[in-house]
């Protein structure tokens, strides 16, 4: 079974959330924990996470992702900025222990002049002083470009990452194909080596969830500029085989489908709530059979115990932010 749903807001609160899901016909959804763009936070009550808990349960909902701000940034140069991205990570992954199971994705940071040396030190000294064996949150590095001073624009970054945490069994990584492809990754021809080199490098283990975005920009552009679907230099054609390929079938792998700014434009043109909803059920209609044919692709390897923990899972972000 693979789990679809789409970005959510979290203004109105976590219950809120889950019944918009339900009546837009899904089964998980992606939120951020703050502003994207800053670090200004909506009090969650646990009244209000227990609702959310009750109601997923009973809808038999899949995993949660949630996404930190853009802004934290674990390894700048500045003492400041550093620390107060610690900050909004330990209060983060504290407000995720009241929808225990779930996930948190984030950008790893930018270096900012030091190094890459330094900049993944910075980080996995962060992560070594929060993550804790009695947490109930997976915690996601995500892929990214290589723009600027950008830690995690390869996967050897991210590993390196992973290997200097003491407790690693509490990380993953969210691959994202824009991210990827811009940093030089071939997704159009070579998608089976990239995912031969993603495992030898860090582990299919650890892939968690997938943002899935086209691009404006050709491979190994290190820009990060995502296109709506179909439009970008990825294309249609490669991203359906990356959304159906074996590997990512493998009840282990958790694909989350981040359709970010795609139909952007459509949905700024809707008049009426009710026009941009209605749009919404239609795509989630139309990616439900995307996934429901991606299931029947099952791996050989399906009965491996390597392979066999959690499910496939599908999320469309359309928040259309910049």
């Amino acid at each position: 079974m693979i789990y679809i749903g789409c970005h959510l807001s979290v203004t109105d609160g976590f219950e809120a959330m889950g019944k918009t899901m339900i009546e837009f016909g899904g089964n998980t959804f992606a939120f951020f924990t703050r502003n994207p763009r800053g670090g200004k936070t909506k009090e969650i009550t646990a009244e209000d996470a227990g609702a959310l808990r009750k109601l997923l349960n009973k809808n038999a909902f899949g995993p949660l992702v949630a996404h930190g701000s853009y802004t934290m940034n674990l390894c700048s140069a500045k003492p400041e900025t550093r620390q107060n991205g610690f900050e909004m990570l330990a209060q983060d992954l504290q407000r995720m222990e009241l929808i225990p199971g779930n996930l948190y994705n984030f950008h790893p940071g930018a270096h900012t002049g030091q190094g890459i040396e330094t900049g993944i030190t910075q980080i996995a000294n962060a992560l070594n002083q929060l993550l804790k064996p009695e947490m109930n949150t997976t915690v996601l590095l995500e892929t990214m470009a290589g723009k600027g001073s950008e830690v995690g624009g390869t996967f050897e970054e991210l590993a390196e990452i992973i290997a200097r945490v003491e407790c690693r069994e509490k990380l993953g990584v969210c691959f994202d194909t824009c991210h990827t492809w811009d940093a030089g990754y071939d997704l159009v021809n070579d998608f089976d080596g990239v995912l031969k080199h993603f495992d030898d490098v860090i582990g299919l283990n650890r892939l968690k969830a997938i943002h899935f975005n086209d691009s404006k920009n050709p491979c190994g552009s290190h820009e990060d500029r995502h296109e709506k679907l179909g439009q970008g230099f990825i294309g249609m054609e490669a991203m359906k085989r990356i959304a159906q390929h074996p590997l990512l079938q493998g009840q282990k792998s958790l694909l989350l489908v981040d359709m970010n700014r795609v139909f952007r434009l459509k949905f700024r043109e809707a008049e009426t709530e009710m026009e941009r909803n209605t749009m919404m059920k239609n795509l989630l209609s139309i990616l439900l059979t995307i996934a429901m044919l991606a299931s029947l692709c099952v791996p050989a390897f399906a009965d491996d115990p390597d392979y066999t923990s959690g499910t496939p899972w599908l999320c469309i972000d359309l928040d259309g932010t910049v």
